[in-house]
């Protein structure tokens, strides 16, 4: 039977925490889990941009329970800001889906506030500071676990994680970039769960990405974009299942990758997916949380297995 929304429980008294949750696949998972009874915060760079969407959820789930909290993943700042504000209202967080992206494709290399190549900061950096500040919360639920969207893009050829240039200032190109920081995500997101084994927590993560989905993205890719948003791209409605079936499904225990089992992955309902090589060798991971640990001057789960 293909995996679909019908197969969701009921998620009353859950509270799902989901990154750009203001447009897309974000915005998606956001009104089905709000259908479904789940408590939901909306973390959205723009409040403005949060409110329309809340109320877009709103006009087809009148009694969803939605709270914004502002969230600029591209600014440590800001991050540190939203931890700080969660943490102070106290409330259990029982699924953190970390689905906002940027595909910054005009042909400019951007940086974020504190000087770091934007998507890998807004992608990777930041998700890994929101996870590591979030953990208490997410440690008072019953069955809690952490989501993390990567892309096709993490399988292409020219992704992998370059030490020796990461925010690409000596020669940038932006599709390299932007699988950069969708390999730290997979990567990421498998890490992390063999960090929490370790730990002897009940928290669990998984992976996952839409395959190929008619998003808000696909808007710096210019007329390419749009055409093989056209002809080639599956609905919101489909491209979600991915995040919806890993943030959901009772029968996964961590580490998966869950993705399209269509046309290589790029199409059709969601399953379990082969990891990119990298994401698969240990000693590969540990180097990227490590940086990652050096870069955001903090440790996460280190102890555990130094």
């Amino acid at each position: 039977m293909n995996w679909n929304t019908k197969q969701i429980a009921n998620q009353a008294g859950k509270r799902y925490l989901i990154t750009g949750a203001n447009s897309g696949i974000g915005l998606e998972t956001a009104k089905v889990l709000a259908a479904k009874g789940a408590d939901i915060i909306m973390a959205v760079r723009n409040l403005e941009k949060g409110r329309v969407a809340r109320s877009s959820i709103i006009q087809s789930v009148p009694e969803a329970r939605i709270d914004l909290v502002e969230l600029d993943l591209s600014d440590l700042t800001s991050v540190q800001r939203c931890i700080q504000k969660l943490i102070n209202k106290n409330q259990v967080i029982d699924v953190l889906i970390n689905n906002a992206g940027l595909m910054k494709f005009d042909g400019t290399r951007g940086e974020s506030a504190q000087g770091h190549e934007v998507m890998w900061a807004t992608n990777h950096l930041g998700h890994f500071a929101l996870t590591a500040g979030l953990i208490p919360l997410l440690e008072k639920a019953a069955s809690p676990r952490i989501v993390t969207l990567s892309s096709l893009v993490a399988r292409f050829k020219n992704a992998g994680i370059y030490y020796q240039d990461l925010n690409f200032e000596a020669a940038y190109n932006s599709m390299t970039a932007y699988s950069q920081s969708k390999l730290a995500n997979i990567m990421f997101a498998k890490e992390l769960h063999q960090r929490l084994l370790k730990s002897d927590s009940k928290i669990i993560s998984i992976a996952a990405h839409p395959g190929y989905t008619a998003t808000n993205l696909q808007r710096h890719m210019g007329i390419l974009g749009r055409i093989m948003n056209a002809t080639m791209a599956q609905k919101l409605s489909m491209g979600a299942l991915p995040t919806l079936m890993a943030a959901t499904d009772p029968g996964l225990t961590g580490g998966e990758y869950i993705g399209p089992m269509q046309m290589k992955n790029w199409r059709g309902y969601p399953g379990l997916n082969r990891a990119p090589v990298a994401a698969e060798d240990a000693a590969q991971r540990s180097l990227l949380w490590d940086t990652s640990e050096s870069i955001l001057g903090l440790s996460f789960l280190s102890p555990v297995i130094k």
